[in-house]
């Protein structure tokens, strides 16, 4: 695995909506994310054809991935959002031109497409952070998240990762006027939750959002795991019921790629969202079905595996960045975690 080349403060760093182009239905929102890349970061952000384009197609999305790493004055590539139809631009992408040309890409949700083939590669990527949801957060960006965007971004180092004493899962609206001063609801937080050996792990990351790895399980273009993978995962707000999470946590057991896993990493579940508004009580109770999901598979295929569940990764707010494909040292005695960016 290969750490592309890190930008810098005053770097020019690509914008791009290889899954869905929702700066064209949330401008202002998009137009606040790339103010605080400029502002905050220092960062020059360049968009590219279908950035703005709401149902592009494929091969269009694909060429802006490919141009975005083929040019020069490029020295790192964000994608704007999720979506879930990115797995249908791989066909168009170059290999050898994203080989030769290696850049750190961030994103999360359906980008673990684009993270899990880069990881094929050998180019280590970014799970985390997104034009409209990170750098476009209501209020402020939360300030976990900008202790580890930023070091993610300019540095190559150990980065020990945090548990946030609060969260939220339920960010303000889009559409709510004069978004940006508004202020999100923050709910305490329990920390994280560690099951298994007090054994202390060390291995390159592979996983991401676990709907998403389903979808390319059953499209045939999964890059498989590297032989001792800590494996992470996280839910989105599409939020699948607990058998579903213990289904595909099963076929991937099923396969043997959770057989030799050190160690199982969970992003905190996301129980609420814009269409789907949960009571506390539903929340409380989802998270909890989740977390039992997980632990049964664990118990079936990987039961010698050190599990932490509740990781502020992933569809939740603070985010932390996962280096997919880089090095990770996770401590059960001393309960750390630590990543190499």
């Amino acid at each position: 695995m290969e750490y592309p080349p890190k930008p810098r403060p005053g770097s020019r760093v690509a914008v791009i909506s290889p899954s869905a182009g929702l700066p064209a239905i949330f401008p202002e929102v998009f137009e606040l994310g790339l103010r605080r890349m400029r502002d905050e970061f220092k960062l020059e952000p360049v968009e590219f054809p279908t950035t703005r384009v709401l149902g592009a197609a494929p091969a269009d999305r694909a060429r802006d991935v490919m141009a975005a790493f083929a040019d020069p004055t490029i020295d790192a590539v964000v994608a704007t959002i999720g979506g879930d139809d990115q797995l249908r631009i791989l066909r168009y992408l170059d290999p050898a031109v994203l080989r030769a040309n290696p850049k750190p890409f961030f994103g999360y949700s359906d980008n673990t497409t684009l993270l899990n083939y880069l990881s094929g590669l050998g180019i280590v990527g970014y799970h985390g952070a997104s034009v409209l949801v990170q750098f476009g957060r209501a209020g402020f960006i939360h300030p976990l998240t900008r202790d580890s965007l930023s070091a993610a971004l300019f540095h190559s180092g150990w980065f020990d990762l945090a548990a946030s004493p609060d969260y939220t899962d339920e960010p303000v609206d889009w559409r709510t006027p004069d978004y940006e001063s508004a202020q999100n609801t923050m709910f305490p937080s329990a920390g994280w939750r560690w099951h298994g050996t007090s054994a202390s792990v060390t291995g390159r990351l592979w996983g991401g959002n676990i709907e998403v790895l389903t979808w390319l399980l059953a499209a045939d273009v999964v890059a498989a795991p590297p032989p001792g993978a800590v494996f992470f995962m996280e839910t989105s707000e599409d939020m699948p019921p607990a058998t579903e999470v213990y289904y595909m946590l099963r076929n991937l057991g099923e396969r043997g790629w959770l057989t030799d896993v050190p160690a199982i990493l969970v992003g905190r579940a996301k129980c609420w969202d814009i269409g789907n508004r949960l009571a506390p009580d539903a929340k409380r109770a989802y998270a909890d079905d989740q977390r039992a999901a997980v632990l049964r598979a664990v118990g079936e295929y990987a039961p010698d595996a050190v599990v932490v569940l509740d990781l502020d990764i992933g569809h939740t707010d603070p985010q932390q960045i996962l280096p997919y494909g880089g090095e990770v040292r996770v401590n059960a005695e001393e309960r750390t975690i630590s990543v190499r960016y």
